[in-house]
């Protein structure tokens, strides 16, 4: 019994220390989250309004010099700035988040494994970061000027007043816009995690370039799916997101094939890939013409047999063909 209890302590030991691990990854975690979202509050002001540079430049090409945004609520203005924290907090802390991840996983893999996973947890970031500048550089002040170009200025013709033109003026909410910015910024940066992604799968066998290719017009209709979903209602940002997110689709057609090249290369060199045996199939093949079929007696019964039915087919009444 005692030789029992010492067995069940001994497998649950490295359970509890895994736990504990794990709880002072986490802890370290949300202490630095905590940290970068108190530096990002103190802070909030100078980022928002280098989040609204997109909207300020858009206004001026339209000669509209008041680039201003309302509070509709009164706690409006603290909650934005508890969003723009809460953002910013995640950005800043991410990197050393990333580090106690790899640093909890690290010793439960392999040196190979480690090499194979280590560039697509470095490349994970730097994705975002490329998709978010694309996102607030390029997408966002198209779509805010696609979004302006719907204002129009009041005008009174006549002096009965019969002719007046309604104007309509730009006076967004800041917590609004602060919404539409994050949601742009996001969704171009998980957008492009769709090469590391499916380099990832590749790299694990779960997809391969053939199968990407074949499922190519079903991944159409999901990126223009997707386009809709994530964006505004508007086609340019849409039709710019599925431009980009299928060109990001073909890249990882091509960086899958260059992982598979690459295994293929490495089984050869442990010799679990014989080029000889694919070479005499393929000769084999060659030989054995179109059909496919080696020199077996059987399937040259089968074939005879055909070549007499097609003869008998042919053949006129009168015995003639």
């Amino acid at each position: 019994m005692t030789e029992t209890t010492n067995t069940i302590e001994d497998s649950s030991a490295p359970l509890i220390e895994h736990l504990a691990e794990l709880r002072n990854r986490l802890i370290h975690s949300v202490i630095a989250f905590i940290i970068g979202m108190i530096i990002s509050f103190t802070v909030w002001n100078p980022i928002f309004n280098f989040l609204t540079d997109p909207l300020c430049a858009a206004m001026a090409e339209r000669g509209q010099e008041n680039c201003g945004l309302i509070l509709i609520k009164l706690q409006e203005g603290f909650f934005v700035a508890i969003s723009i924290s809460l953002f910013g907090g995640l950005i800043l802390s991410f990197p050393y988040i990333s580090y106690q991840m790899w640093r909890f996983v690290a010793p439960g893999l392999y040196k190979n494994e480690k090499g194979a996973f280590l560039p697509f947890l470095l490349a994970s970031p730097i994705m975002f970061l490329l998709g978010a500048a694309f996102a607030f550089f390029v997408v966002m002040p198209l779509a805010f000027d696609f979004f302006l170009g719907f204002q129009q200025s009041g005008s009174v013709s006549g002096a009965d007043g019969q002719g007046v033109v309604a104007a309509i003026d730009f006076q967004g909410s800041v917590q609004e816009y602060l919404r539409l910015s994050i949601k742009f910024i996001v969704a171009f940066g998980l957008c492009f995690q769709l090469p590391v992604l499916l380099t990832l799968m590749g790299k694990a066998g779960l997809v391969s370039q053939e199968g990407l290719r074949n499922v190519r017009k079903y991944a159409v209709v999901g990126i223009l799916v997707l386009a809709a979903l994530v964006t505004p209602p508007d086609v340019i940002t849409q039709i710019i997101l599925f431009v980009v997110v299928y060109g990001l689709y073909e890249i990882s057609i091509y960086l899958v094939g260059r992982v598979e090249v690459k295994r293929e290369a490495k089984l050869r060199e442990e010799g679990y890939y014989d080029d000889e045996d694919v070479d005499v199939a393929k000769d084999q093949e060659n030989e054995d013409g179109e059909d496919g079929h080696f020199d077996d007696p059987l399937f040259k019964e089968f074939d005879d047999e055909d070549d007499q039915s097609d003869d008998k087919a042919n053949e006129k009444p009168d015995g003639k063909t």
